[in-house]
């Protein structure tokens, strides 16, 4: 599977991808775990203001396959949620770099450093094919 994957973001092992803007950060799915999941039916996102730490499931995302967990790859507060996706969950698929699912406030920037690299993350994905 030849997947896009974007220079300029951080990713995780579970397929988030993680936009950093000074002290917040916005997340969402991957190009890869979107092909993975197929055809997007139904997202569901947390309130603002939820916390979570590193590892906890914030979302929801289900497909004609299967329901699949999203998990945030650092700790935070969430302070912006992409309501647009509860109405257009296909923009997932469409546009998977555009539609962000949460926008957290970073809690300990240091967790920011297990994440990878673009090219990290097209190795990782190759050895999962």
């Amino acid at each position: 599977m030849n997947s896009k994957v974007l220079e300029d973001l951080l990713y995780s092992k579970d397929h988030e991808w993680v936009k950093v803007e000074g002290n917040k950060a916005y997340i969402g799915i991957t190009d890869y775990a979107q092909h993975a999941l197929g055809e997007i039916v139904y997202v569901e996102l947390p309130a603002e203001e939820d916390e979570f730490s590193r590892g906890d499931a914030f979302g929801v995302i289900e497909s004609v396959k299967a329901a699949s967990d999203a998990y945030i790859p650092f700790g935070g507060t969430v302070v912006e949620v992409n309501e647009a996706l509860e109405d257009s969950p296909e923009q997932i698929n469409q546009l998977p770099y555009e539609s962000w699912l949460v926008a957290i406030e970073i809690a300990d920037e240091s967790e920011l450093n297990d994440l990878m690299s673009a090219k990290e993350y097209e190795e990782f994905c190759s050895k999962e094919d």
